[in-house]
């Protein structure tokens, strides 16, 4: 073998070993970030104090019976931890069902906002 040969040939063996390198220190990297991320992300907190309890909101269909009134919904479910006023709770139901006004009529079927600390899937 001549001189260009050898030299080439060294050339050859540096480069696949700089790629053997970079091809380790790639799979290294995955696996470094694959793992952090396990970690970062099976960590849950909840945003809440103990003595707080966990509400959900639901929304229920019902028909409206003789003297109902969108007020009397407000005061049943219109909760003042999740609305200032039962003027807000009831801009709510009128937005959802659509309606003009605060008027509701024996027989309609309205949706209704409601907060339950039972979780159902």
């Amino acid at each position: 073998m001549n001189t260009s040969e050898l030299r080439i040939k060294k050339n050859q063996t540096r480069r696949k070993q700089e790629l053997r390198r970079r091809m380790v220190a790639g799979v290294l990297l995955l696996i470094l970030t694959t793992a952090s991320s396990l970690l970062f992300f099976s960590f849950r907190t909840k945003a809440q104090t103990s003595d707080d309890e966990l509400l959900y909101k639901y929304y229920k269909s019902t028909i409206v019976k003789s003297g109902d009134t969108l007020w009397n919904f407000a005061g049943e479910y219109g909760e003042s931890r999740y609305y200032d006023s039962k003027q807000d709770y009831i801009r709510e139901v009128m937005l959802m069902n659509g309606l003009e006004d605060d008027q509701i009529t024996e027989g309609q079927y309205i949706i209704l906002p409601y907060y339950s600390p039972e979780f159902v899937s």
